[in-house]
């Protein structure tokens, strides 16, 4: 009668556990749902979606990546009112696969992008102003992202949590 019992329950315990609903990943599903950020300004919101493939490239190191990119901001950044200065770095990212040169174009765009981004008003989700007093000879350096988690495009792998948040933009 015991063995029964003893079964019984680990067969009751096991269907139990497998029924279980994965709430983490699901409410993970949902945060990265809110963090994308929409725009009042659909072009100004395509621009920041190439801007965030040029650092996304950067964090990871690939220059033929983050030059792909740039050209595609490039052209995304014609239709933006106000955006000749950020247009203007995207084009120097996009004519060249050094890395390190790219890493140095990006904090300007950075901060061309931050002036848009803030000028251009969100209608929905939160963005980041991320900050790595390293980057540029220690001088420091801004970019944009859409997670507040580090992953620095100014150093990649060799420093990838370098750095801050700096503001939050609404």
């Amino acid at each position: 009668m015991k063995t029964r019992l003893i079964a019984l329950c680990l067969v009751l315990g096991s269907w139990g556990a497998n029924a279980q609903h994965d709430h983490a990943a699901h409410n993970a599903d949902k945060k990265t749902e809110l963090t994308k950020a929409m725009f009042k300004d659909s072009k100004l919101g395509t621009a920041y979606e190439h801007y965030l493939h040029v650092k996304d490239a950067l964090v990871a190191s690939k220059g033929n990546e983050a030059k792909e990119g740039a050209g595609e901001l490039q052209k995304a950044l014609k239709d933006v009112n106000g955006s000749a200065a950020a247009l203007e770095v995207a084009t120097k990212i996009a004519a060249t696969s050094d890395l390190e040169a790219q890493r140095n174009l990006f904090s300007t765009l950075s901060n061309e992008m931050a002036t848009l981004v803030k000028g251009g008003k969100l209608s929905d989700g939160i963005l980041y102003l991320e900050y790595c007093p390293m980057a540029n000879n220690n001088n420091g350096a801004y970019w944009l992202s859409n997670e507040k988690e580090i992953k620095n495009p100014y150093f990649g792998d060799r420093m990838l949590k370098c750095g801050m948040v700096k503001e939050t933009i609404q």
